[in-house]
């Protein structure tokens, strides 16, 4: 009853017109008086922020800032892989039967969240993590590996939360919501950078140009909380030692590569 009831009030609400209205008013200077509230409200920190407060246009503005030079320290180690994300280490783990990993009580197949069998196959068995950004995390996504793009695809269309409610009740919104899927070659083997998009104000953008990476450059931004889920083929991921629910931040170390010098 309680998982109807969930999916019933999201349906009734997020839909084009919703958003659409939400996206305007978060963009428009009528939404400036409620900076300093949010800002309040979510603990935003000032101090890192690459300007004041009082510069800000509107909500959408604080919702994508950027940070001073320096707040953010890549680890500088060859073999690491780094968070792409302030948020928080929801989950990780190795893929059960070939393609399936677990959250919240739902079931997920990565083929439903990639999109088709083919593109699920490189990830077979291979390894997970699932980084939730609430809404007063930092924004902007940053390449966890040095690799080169190989394809970039979108798929899905509305958007259910992906907060704890979110997971639990919604209908499997990490393979379902809107989604920018990002695949990555490193030393021949392949990770797919999946940016989920949040209910209502659902907009990813990417602001990186050209195929090549570097460890901790800025690929992309959320337009408010949502998350990030890092699939790694099978023997790229090693060393991983984090414990779950833990607050991570960009740059910051989450495991290692099994990496070799990167080849054509």
């Amino acid at each position: 009853m309680k998982t109807m009831l969930f999916r019933s009030f999201i349906e009734l609400t997020n839909h084009r017109l919703t958003s659409s209205m939400l996206r305007c008013f978060s963009r428009s200077k009528l939404s400036k008086p409620l900076i300093k509230p949010f800002a309040t409200t979510f603990q935003l920190k000032e101090f890192e922020m690459s300007k004041a407060l009082s510069e800000y246009e509107h909500l959408h503005d604080l919702f994508i800032r950027e940070l001073k030079p320096g707040v953010r320290v890549t680890d500088k180690e060859h073999q690491s892989m780094v968070s792409p994300v302030d948020g928080v280490l929801a989950q990780s783990g190795n893929l059960d039967n070939e393609t399936l990993f677990h959250v919240k009580g739902q079931t997920y197949n990565i083929e439903e969240m990639l999109g088709t069998q083919e593109a699920a196959k490189p990830y077979q068995n291979g390894y997970y993590f699932i980084l939730y950004l609430s809404p007063s995390h930092y924004h902007r996504i940053h390449s966890p590996v040095d690799g080169t793009i190989i394809r970039q695809w979108k798929l899905g269309a509305l958007s259910y939360p992906v907060n704890d409610m979110g997971l639990r009740y919604g209908k499997k919104p990490l393979s379902r919501n809107y989604r920018l899927i990002t695949e990555v070659k490193v030393d021949g083997k392949q990770l797919a950078i999946v940016k989920v998009g949040a209910m209502n104000i659902n907009t990813i953008e990417l602001t990186h140009e050209g195929n090549s990476l570097k460890k901790g450059e800025e690929m992309a931004y959320f337009s408010f909380g949502s998350t990030v889920v890092l699939l790694f083929e099978h023997g790229l991921i090693s060393d991983v030692d984090l414990k779950e629910n833990k607050e991570v931040m960009v740059g910051q170390k989450l495991a290692n590569l099994d990496r070799k010098e990167e080849t054509s």
